[in-house]
């Protein structure tokens, strides 16, 4: 089983990274976009949401501020290349302020599931809100990638990629190695808190690694190190809020496409939670820079 997660990975990390420097702009987030429709497919299984055709009433409802918000951004950058704007990053509009609600939401999730778990898997939601709940993070995961790649390049993509996928395997490793507190065995028992260390130390390490690359001063490199700290603690803990949904619907993975991974939603777990986090000190950090 592990030769096989390291074989679907290394393909799956290879071919993103493809895509995040290779592609235009408008094909990446293409390719996002199909991602997260595939997600949403799976949420909708995990809602209990069997019709088909509501299923993909779903994903229509998914697909039309995907396609409003993309064609903004292409209007803002059209437009800043057209006049004499400095920067479209200044002149985003309301979307900058879109971040807020996503960031509140997981910083929630994550107080709930530390402090009470068992009462977070007792909580019984109408499969509508269910939906609801998995339109927004969704939602927001997408759109966040998507003008993190747009806004702020394809090395900073990468970067906010790397440090997920490396906290993920220092999280499995040190947990294998030293793990013998459980994180929250209510909700996920293979995860521990030598795990979580793990993880919260690699994001140190990939912020330290940054900094010297590209000669960050202190006070840059000091914001960038408590940037990815935190980056990766939220999410660990959006792996465990999508653990929460499996386990009240009975389910050990949200699918079966990724061979060794289960779905695409149990691949992308930990991104859907971090990347409105990481965008929004993005936003500070370059704003302190500028």
């Amino acid at each position: 089983m592990l030769i096989k997660r390291i074989i679907t990975a290394s393909v799956l990390a290879f071919l993103i990274a493809l895509a995040v420097f290779k592609l235009p702009m408008e094909y990446f987030s293409l390719l996002i976009g199909f991602i997260t429709l595939l997600a949403a497919w799976e949420w909708a299984k995990l809602t209990s949401l069997n019709s088909t055709i509501f299923r993909v009433l779903f994903l229509v409802l998914l697909i039309t501020p995907m396609l409003g918000i993309h064609f903004w951004t292409q209007i803002l950058e059209l437009v800043a290349q057209l006049t004499d704007w400095p920067d479209v990053r200044d002149y985003s509009g309301i979307l900058e302020w879109f971040v807020i609600p996503p960031v509140l939401f997981w910083i929630l999730v994550m107080i709930l599931i530390r402090n009470t778990p068992t009462n977070v898997l007792k909580l019984q939601f109408k499969t509508r809100y269910k939906l609801l709940i998995g339109w927004f993070v969704l939602l927001s995961a997408w759109m966040f990638l998507s003008r993190l790649r747009a806004l702020y390049g394809s090395e900073m993509t990468m970067y906010f990629l790397i440090l997920i996928w490396i906290a993920d395997i220092a999280a499995y490793f040190t947990g294998k190695k030293w793990g013998t507190i459980k994180l929250s065995p209510e909700i996920s028992p293979g995860k521990t808190v030598a795990g979580l260390y793990g993880a919260l130390v690699s994001g140190l390490i990939c912020a330290v690694v940054l900094s010297l690359i590209y000669g960050f001063q202190i006070m840059i490199a000091a914001d960038f190190v408590v940037l990815s700290t935190l980056t990766v603690l939220i999410s660990i803990y959006g792996d465990l809020f999508v653990s929460v949904v499996k386990r009240q619907c009975g389910a050990k993975d949200s699918g079966t496409l990724l061979p060794g991974h289960g779905g695409v939603l149990d691949r992308i777990d930990s991104l859907i939670a971090a990347i409105p986090f990481f965008y929004a000190c993005i936003c500070l950090v370059y704003r302190q820079v500028s």
